[in-house]
């Protein structure tokens, strides 16, 4: 690891490009390919400074953002996600391991469906005739942004980020089974 300074310093820059992202998806209904590709471009900064290994760490991030993409491009074919949506996700997916990736998908999926709810309402009342175009780089910014700060990001690509938010694993405690004879034994 290089030192904590420059992984909390990258992953504030994501946040930073997490708003971005949501700002012009509101105003614009879109998300830059200059901002998507300056977060899979700043993945493997990260890696560097977290300390991440060529095998097995980058390899899963980078096959965690192929399978991403192929899934996420389905979706986009099916026209159930924009492109620039599926850019960003899959960028994201280059920076947190799959569990984080994994809660990230879920905290966006109840995200996306508040804010569908929400706008839905707000075009009936409107009476508006056009079809309803969701931001969903909103909720995708919502859910980034929460599991950075759910997650201590020095830590991401090691055991703490596997066991859950102030939760560490202990791979070296002992263990002790103390067996007191045959009454020991359920059911004997």
């Amino acid at each position: 690891m290089q030192g904590p300074i420059i992984v909390y310093g990258l992953v504030g820059a994501l946040a930073i490009a997490l708003l971005i992202a949501a700002f012009t998806d509101i105003r614009r209904r879109q998300i830059d390919n200059w901002l998507n590709a300056a977060i899979a471009l700043g993945a493997p900064l990260f890696w560097w400074a977290s300390g991440l290994s060529l095998w097995p760490g980058v390899a899963l991030q980078l096959a965690l953002a192929v399978g991403a993409f192929a899934v996420l491009a389905g979706l986009f074919a099916l026209r159930a996600m924009g492109g620039g949506d599926v850019k960003l996700l899959t960028a994201l997916a280059l920076w947190m391991p799959a569990v984080l990736f994994l809660r990230l998908l879920i905290v966006m999926a109840l995200a996306g469906g508040v804010l569908t709810v929400v706008l839905g309402v707000w075009h009936i009342t409107r009476r508006r005739k056009e079809r309803l175009k969701i931001p969903y780089g909103v909720a995708i910014a919502l859910a980034g942004l929460w599991t950075i700060a759910s997650a201590d990001a020095a830590h991401w690509h090691d055991a703490k980020a596997w066991a859950g938010p102030n939760r560490a694993l202990n791979h070296t405690a002992p263990v002790t089974v103390t067996v007191h004879g045959p009454a020991a034994v359920p059911g004997k």
